[in-house]
């Protein structure tokens, strides 16, 4: 049994807390959800990742800088939790369980902090620049020595709480790269400000030395002014990117009042609850657990787990979800999952597997962000040896705008950043992003494959064409035919009744209706006259055998493609109903909408070819296939491949799993099995067909803001870094640059949130 690390962590060794943050994987492997504490930019976010993993037991760790999140697989047999936490502790950074209060707490904490810092260099910075005013505006003549003297003594005052406290984050986590022997994106900023402020302090005590021409600490103050803000800023609009998974993983409550054996309630954490528990949930809070209702009536918010918008009716015996939203009455209800086994559970582990998910275009613009360090240091290093033979003074100030103005934050963040606000606006409109990369393989898609059932069709029957003998009309038929399907559950009785429904038909009632199973009903209804008329309604061979009759088929039937259902008299056939598979309300306009958006659309399915194409034509479709087998769909798909088509695929069902792991990109509706699910890239939990629409159209906007910002930083980089070489940059401008820099590329990211 592995021992565990002496730190507070300890806590998390127990099973029971470490099952808030991890799902089992197998007998004695974990993966682990978690938030990383004190992180800025892709280089802590390695580094985390690299510490990680030198922890024996630990099998792979994923974190993103953008979410600030992590993935953990680990052995429990090998590691306790304590043990990495500690790991991470050491390199300057803190672990919280994702779900835990402590995670909002922090974060809170963590803006308050940030906000104190930034309010308190704003106001040294306003009264630094009041000192410095004067000795800018002056005449030579105009103020003595000691008037100049003073005004550096002030400023030199009035910027100590900048350095000591408003700087706090750029030092510590500069001074945790250089203890860890690592280099950093801050540090280049600390060096920066520790030589302004030192030349500047060193002019301020020795007024008549060689290096006293100048202070800057006007610009020291104002530069640091525009760091924080562009810090504080992009931690208010990372929470607005992240806001949607964030506000779907946390929708739980953290206590449900559970029936005691008394009858009354008490409030529980939800881990103590078990299946079977009763549970009051009042108007307004959350359902911890999937159940049934007992008693009450109440309306129920589904809007993040269903893609439903409107809110749901829900009385005795309905089904309710953890995590929807009790908003009208107090119920009480019945548990029947918990824990993983929800649809919520299942849901937040998709989300949670998305938010740590790195694209290509992220994975290279961390790559690229440790060397571009070296190369700021070099360049800085060049700037002040150039300019040292001829001034000393701008030497320095040219190293430190270089150290300033080139930072590889904006390259790092434009990737993910852009595609976690796309994925969290997308997650409101119920469509789950599993991986990040899909939205940049979905820009590219030109050819997209659908299924057939439970894709493009509803889960039932619906009535086609009706055919009928002469002086029967079509109405009167099906009228004569419901009042006998009325009498069965079977999903042609239930298609036919709720044809006549559709039609606004008079029911009529039927006597002695008896079904035989498989085959069809039979039974009496009164006719105008009100004669008592026999009527079959079935098959062919069913409505052939009614009584008097020789053995054989019904005569009169003409033959039509598809499932038919046939209506028959003592006079023999009376009319015939052609049956297919209901379409979806919205496939149709849906599969339009990808046409014109300028896609191929392609149908494949296992059904017989004939139903198939006759599905194909009533949806305007032009490439269509049926009999076809699972090996058949992902060989027609490799095919399109081949040709060079970048595929999506849009499936349902467990034989749905090979072509959606084949795909370039594949997209699960949302009742699909879980093996499905697991191999898609996208998730439709509502099943809405509008919604893979508008994916396409997201995902083609997110790699157009992903360049964009990729544009941004590399002409950013391009021009200030031979500004700043050739002194033409003063530091507060550096300091401006590198802080608009980021926080243009979150704010074009952030468009996506809405």
């Amino acid at each position: 049994m592995p021992t565990p690390a002496a730190s507070a962590d300890s806590v998390y060794d127990d099973a029971q807390e470490w099952l808030v943050f991890s799902q089992a994987v197998s007998a004695s492997e974990w993966e682990s959800q978690l938030l990383v504490q004190g992180m800025h930019c892709a280089a802590c976010a390695a580094q985390v990742e690299r510490a990680l993993l030198a922890v024996p037991g630990v099998r792979s760790a994923q974190v993103s800088a953008a979410s600030q999140r992590l993935r953990l697989c680990w052995d429990a047999s090998q590691v306790l939790p304590s043990t990495w936490m500690h790991a991470v502790r050491a390199g300057g950074y803190r672990l919280l369980p994702a779900p835990d209060a402590l995670t909002r707490d922090a974060r809170r904490q963590q803006q308050r902090k940030m906000l104190w810092r930034w309010l308190v260099a704003a106001l040294c910075m306003m009264q630094v620049m009041m000192y410095a005013l004067p000795v800018y505006v002056a005449a030579p003549g105009d103020m003595s020595a000691s008037e100049l003297h003073l005004m550096r003594w002030a400023s030199w005052v009035l910027t100590l709480p900048v350095m000591i406290f408003s700087c706090g984050p750029f030092f510590s986590s500069a001074w945790r790269d250089l203890r860890l022997r690592r280099i950093g994106m801050d540090l280049p900023v600390a060096l920066g400000l520790l030589i302004t402020f030192g030349v500047s302090s060193a002019a301020t005590f020795e007024p008549n030395a060689w290096w006293s021409h100048e202070v800057w600490f006007d610009s020291l103050t104002m530069f640091v002014f525009f760091l924080l803000s562009g810090r504080w800023l992009e931690l208010r609009l990372r929470d607005r990117t992240a806001g949607a998974l964030e506000q779907l993983m946390q929708r739980r409550p953290e206590l449900a009042e559970r029936q005691q054996a008394d009858g009354s309630f008490a409030p529980v954490a939800l881990r103590r609850l078990a299946v079977g528990d009763v549970l009051r949930v009042r108007p307004g809070e959350a359902f911890a657990a999937d159940g049934c209702i007992l008693e009450g009536h109440t309306l129920a918010d589904e809007a993040l787990l269903s893609g439903e918008s409107t809110p749901l009716a829900r009385g005795p015996g309905a089904t309710v979800l953890a995590g929807s939203h009790n908003l009208s009455g107090l119920v009480l209800m019945r548990v029947q999952r918990l824990g993983a086994e929800t649809r919520y559970a299942q849901i937040v582990a998709l989300m949670e597997r998305a938010s740590v998910d790195k694209p290509r275009l992220a994975l290279l613009a961390d790559r690229i962000a440790k060397p571009f360090l070296l190369l700021v240091l070099l360049a800085a290093a060049g700037a002040a040896a150039w300019w040292w033979r001829t001034d000393p003074t701008q030497a320095l100030m040219a190293a430190v705008a270089v150290l300033i103005v080139t930072c590889p934050c904006a390259l790092s963040l434009a990737a993910p950043v852009t595609l976690l606000a796309a994925a969290g606006s997308l997650a409101r409109r119920g469509v789950l992003v599993q991986r990040l990369q899909a939205l940049e393989s979905l820009a590219g898609v030109d050819t997209v494959v659908f299924d057939k059932t439970g894709t493009l069709t509803e889960d039932r029957l619906q009535v086609g064409a009706v055919r009928t003998r002469a002086g029967v009309s079509p109405d009167q038929a099906l009228q004569w035919a419901a009042a006998l399907a009325r009498h069965s559950l079977h999903p042609v009785a239930r298609a036919v009744h709720s044809a006549a429904d559709a039609a606004a038909l008079e029911l009529l009632a039927a006597q002695e209706v008896q079904e035989s199973m498989g085959r069809g009903l039979s039974g009496c209804i009164a006719d105008a006259s009100g004669a008592s008329r026999p009527l079959r309604l079935g098959s062919a061979v069913f409505c052939a055998s009614r009584e008097g009759a020789a053995p054989g088929a019904l005569d009169g039937i003409a033959p039509a493609p598809g499932r038919q259902v046939h209506l028959a008299d003592d006079e023999g056939w009376v009319a015939s109903f052609t049956l297919h598979e209901a379409l979806r309300a919205d496939a149709l306009e849906s599969l339009q909408a990808l046409q014109a958006a300028g896609l191929a659309v392609i149908l494949l399915s296992g059904d017989q070819d004939q139903t198939v194409q006759a599905m194909a034509q009533r949806l305007g479709l032009t490439q269509a296939r049926g009999a076809c087998s699972p090996q058949d769909k992902l060989d027609a798909v490799r095919g399109y491949q081949a040709q060079g088509h970048r595929v999506l695929m849009v499936g349902d069902g467990l034989n749905d799993g090979p072509v959606l792991a084949g795909a370039d990109v594949s997209v699960a509706m949302g009742q699909a099995v879980p093996l499905a699910q697991a191999r898609a890239d996208v998730v439709l939990l509502g099943s809405q067909l509008p919604l893979l629409v508008q994916l396409v159209g997201k995902a083609r906007l997110s790699l157009r803001v992903v360049r964009q910002n990729l544009l941004w930083a590399a002409l950013y980089n391009a021009l200030c870094v031979p500004l700043a070489v050739a002194g033409w940059l003063p530091a507060w401008l550096a300091g401006l640059g590198m802080a608009a820099s980021s926080l243009l590329v979150i704010a074009n990211a952030a468009r996506l949130a809405r």
